[in-house]
Order: structure tokens, then C-alpha cells, then sequence
């Protein structure tokens, strides 16, 4: 039995294949429409999420398996105290798989430990975000047609953002990859992720303030909200919320192939005047994460189709 707590447990190999999979199942839905049929999919969210909930919960009926869960800790058994190593020894017994999101980093992993089904983590804390990484892949390599020889922008809040820290993880496995760091001083990414990911492989990556200096030159631009949530004081979000908006006047300084991806949800982080670029890819990667949550959930139950 497999979990998936981040991107590195499936190989560059593995990886490949689960998106050949997620592009089979885009070409062919009604192939894959009653596989999972008698399968139930738990989904024990902690935390709030729309788009991370209902793309699991989307990806499973469209394999025509069933979905239990919550959607927030307040209705559920952890309001009364309830660890979650009992929550997911008690949801193994009412269902064959399970996604789990929590504000508390390694919270996953610790039911992956004592779980009697597959457990995806579906991001914990400011620690990773797999699945989001997983989509993140499959739209760039769909979109541009592989994922070597890139030069990837990340831009806004850098710190905390799980879903950067889990995409940089995953990237830097391929060929000819470099980053440019777009963010505050106070919102840049991790020192362990500077020196245990990027410095340690020997990855190329430059850090810089102004999003106009660097925009013309990156194959992907990487767009993150500063999250509230992630802040221990109002007075330090307000000040950085708005540092960075993406707009017609900042776009028209990118290249004609430059894809704008986010894992949304966005606030003013982009203006809604980019929408109608085609560069703007933001909507499409939402589609390719039902896609790769759908191949996700038929690899780890070891479905054959």
C-alpha cells in the first residue's frame, strides 16, 4: 500500500506515467467512467479549501466511486479532541482511500503511519502540497509539450506558499531547470529550500523584487496570493497583500508563449483583464487537476484499466 505525502515519494519515471495516465483520461472519460464503481473516497479536510476538496470529490465520482468526509475540523470528532491517528484508524473502516488536509505540517504523514487505507496528503500546513504540484506538472508539460529546459518564475508570497515549495521540489529532478524568485524581502522562500534543494543539486536561481525586470525572460510565470492565514499579524498582511498585481500593462512585457499559471484561490494578485490572454492558463490547470487526481486515486488503489 502507497501514500502520497509529497511529490519525491513517486520517481521522475512514476511521475511520467501518471501523467500519461491523467492525459489518457482527458482524451477517453467515458473509458474511465465506471472503474471505481463500489470505491469510496474519504475527504477529511481540516481546513478550509474549494478548489482542493471538490476536484478530489469531482475526480472520484467521474470514476464513479463515492465520496464521505467533512469540510472543516469543526464538524468533526476533532472538535472534542480526537486525535488524528484514531480519525483515520476509525475512516480506514468506512472507506478505500483517503485525502487529508491540515494546518498542522506532517499531520498526513502521521496518519499515513497508522492508516489502513491509501493516504493522500492534500497539503498541511506551509509544508507541502502534492496533488497541487501534481496539476501544476501536468499543465505545464500538456501546455508546452515537456518539462526540461524551462526557466520558471515564482512570484508573491514565497515564505509560506506550500504549493511553491512543493512545485520547486519536484522541478528541479528535470533537465536544464532554472528559477527567478520574485518576491518582498520578508516573503522570500525558506532558507532549507535555498540550501537543501536549490544550492545542494546545484540548480540555477536568482532572487529579485521587480516582477517588470524578469518577466520578459521565463517560460512560466508562477503567480501565489500573500495568505492571510499564514500571518501572524494583520498590520504585516495589509502592508504585503498587494505588493505584486498582474495586469495587461506588466503582460505585454512577457513573451508570446509565456504561460500564467496559479493554484487560486487569486484576490488582486491578477487582474481579471488577463483572463482573456491566452497566455493566462489558470482556469485550464483547475480542469488538469481533476485529471491527475483522478490518475492519482487509480494508482494508488492499483486499478488496472
Amino acid at each position: 500500500m502507497r501514500h502520497l505525502m509529497s511529490p519525491l515519494d513517486f520517481s521522475v519515471e512514476e511521475l511520467d506515467k501518471l501523467m500519461d495516465l491523467a492525459n489518457d483520461i482527458e482524451r477517453h472519460p467515458d473509458k474511465y467512467a465506471h472503474v471505481c464503481e463500489g470505491r469510496i473516497l474519504a475527504t477529511l479536510f481540516y481546513e478550509p479549501s474549494t478548489r482542493t476538496r471538490l476536484s478530489f470529490e469531482s475526480a472520484m465520482l467521474r470514476l464513479g466511486g463515492k465520496v464521505l468526509g467533512f469540510s472543516n475540523a469543526a464538524s468533526s470528532s476533532a472538535a472534542k479532541g480526537e486525535s488524528v491517528s484514531d480519525t483515520i484508524r476509525m475512516i480506514s473502516c468506512y472507506a478505500d482511500i483517503c485525502a487529508m488536509r491540515h494546518n498542522k505540517e506532517g499531520a498526513p504523514m502521521v496518519a499515513s503511519q497508522v492508516s489502513g487505507i491509501p493516504v493522500i496528503n492534500a497539503g498541511d500546513g506551509g509544508h507541502q502540497h502534492p496533488t497541487q504540484t501534481l496539476t501544476d506538472m501536468l499543465t505545464i508539460r500538456s501546455l508546452k509539450g515537456h518539462l526540461n529546459h524551462l526557466k520558471i518564475g515564482l512570484c508573491g508570497d514565497l515564505k509560506f506558499g506550500r504549493t511553491v515549495h512543493s512545485l520547486i521540489n519536484a522541478l528541479v529532478r528535470y533537465d536544464d531547470i532554472s528559477f527567478v524568485f520574485i518576491s518582498p524581502e520578508e516573503l522570500r522562500i525558506p532558507d532549507y529550500i535555498r540550501e537543501d534543494v536549490l544550492d545542494a543539486k546545484g540548480v540555477s536561481y536568482e532572487e529579485v523584487e521587480r516582477l517588470e525586470d524578469v518577466i520578459g525572460n521565463l517560460d512560466i510565470l508562477y503567480m501565489t496570493r500573500v495568505q492571510r492565514e499564514r500571518f501572524f499579524n494583520e498590520e504585516d498582511y495589509v502592508r504585503l497583500k498587494d505588493f505584486y498585481i498582474l495586469d495587461k500593462k506588466k503582460m505585454k512585457l512577457a513573451g508570446p508563449d509565456m504561460l500564467v499559471l496559479h493554484p487560486l484561490p487569486r484576490v488582486n494578485e491578477i487582474s481579471v483583464e488577463v483572463d482573456s490572454d491566452p497566455r493566462a492558463a489558470y482556469f485550464r490547470q483547475v480542469q488538469y487537476g481533476v485529471y491527475v487526481r483522478m490518475a492519482l486515486i487509480l494508482t494508488l488503489l492499483e486499478v488496472n484499466v
